[in-house]
């Protein structure tokens, strides 16, 4: 008897999906990410978690791939309930293929043997009951792509909103319209990885530029809290003009927007090229500001980039919020708003 496979397993625990419409001879169309799947009877989209049966959509439920409480300066959130902690849950499979994914492990484990993330099987209740035992405030979906395994979070994120939690999404940002909507009710804060601005590469990584940055223009006009993380990669992303250009963008969506530059590490399949030096990010940082960046911030290297680990007032350059890698050193903020010069800093910090 041939021996059963991840996806085999991961099948049987499934239920029907609401993000997809029906189409002829049994065909559907899925919504839940920006690849806007057409998925014949019996074939999987690309996420190869999401697949039509008997013209059903059937997407992933009942399980963890990865499950631990993190600081949610991890996620990284920086303006959101500093130095609290986020019970941080995943699943297993990505509508993307980074070479470089440092969450290989669960998000590649469908398409590569090497991959052995393994599902446990949980309820969403016993799932918020650990957030309350552990005290985290955050109950977070990472670690794979929580876009493809939407109708799960928001099982998860309604139990968390009846016990007074927030919710969060640490996400490629390969979005649609459609899954933000659905989404808006359950989720509060959502951390987007721009990996980069040419859109060469992200079709390479299996995505579109132009599907992300629609994306982040509406997650900040429909309310929801939105940071954004670039993982600066050597000779990938790392040019002047193209860090430039992500500054740009994002400050004209608004100059209120956190944008963590973050150092890159050989892993995967990407150990041909060097790690992200801390001169790198520092220049990264640089152009943010030039580009009217009001709170950026360098990750990955703790203590090596001075005050980018600090949230700092934009009008008086105060320092609110002193860090040490993902650890909050002193929180001098009031109410949400500078001690000094009375200025409201944006985020959720209560």
């Amino acid at each position: 008897m041939p021996e059963e496979t991840i996806g085999d397993v991961l099948a049987e625990h499934t239920k029907e999906g609401e993000l997809y419409e029906k189409l002829q001879d049994k065909a559907v169309r899925c919504f839940s990410c920006g690849h806007r799947c057409f998925i014949r009877e019996g074939r999987p989209g690309i996420c190869k978690v999401r697949f039509n049966e008997g013209g059903i959509l059937r997407v992933p439920h009942g399980y963890v791939g990865a499950l631990q409480c993190d600081p949610i300066e991890k996620k990284p959130f920086f303006h959101a309930l500093p130095g609290s902690d986020a019970l941080s849950f995943g699943m297993l499979g990505c509508d993307l293929h980074c070479l470089y994914c440092q969450n290989w492990f669960t998000s590649q484990s469908i398409r590569d043997p090497s991959a052995k993330g393994a599902p446990e099987f949980i309820s969403a209740q016993e799932l918020v009951q650990m957030a309350k035992e552990s005290g985290a405030p955050v109950v977070a979906s990472t670690y794979n792509e929580p876009l493809i395994t939407s109708e799960w979070a928001v099982e998860v994120f309604k139990e968390a909103k009846k016990q007074g939690l927030r919710t969060a999404y640490i996400s490629n940002g390969n979005g649609t319209p459609e899954v933000l909507r659905y989404l808006k009710p359950w989720v509060d804060l959502y951390k987007v990885d721009l990996k980069g601005f040419d859109d060469k590469h992200y079709r390479e990584l299996g995505g579109q530029l132009d599907v992300v940055l629609k994306t982040i223009q509406l997650l900040y006009e429909m309310g929801f809290w939105l940071e954004i993380v670039t993982l600066v990669v050597p000779g990938f992303n790392d040019s002047d003009e193209e860090l430039k250009k992500i500054a740009k963008f994002l400050a004209g969506v608004s100059k209120s927007i956190p944008w963590h530059v973050t150092a890159f590490h050989q892993d995967y399949k990407m150990t041909n090229r060097p790690n992200t030096q801390v001169k790198a990010l520092l220049r990264a940082a640089e152009l943010g500001r030039s580009e009217g960046l009001e709170f950026i911030y360098a990750g990955n290297l703790p203590g090596q980039v001075g005050e980018w680990e600090d949230t700092r007032c934009p009008g008086c350059r105060t320092t609110l919020i002193r860090r040490i890698g993902f650890e909050v050193r002193e929180n001098r903020l009031m109410d949400g708003s500078c001690p000094r010069c009375h200025q409201k800093i944006p985020g959720i910090w209560s």
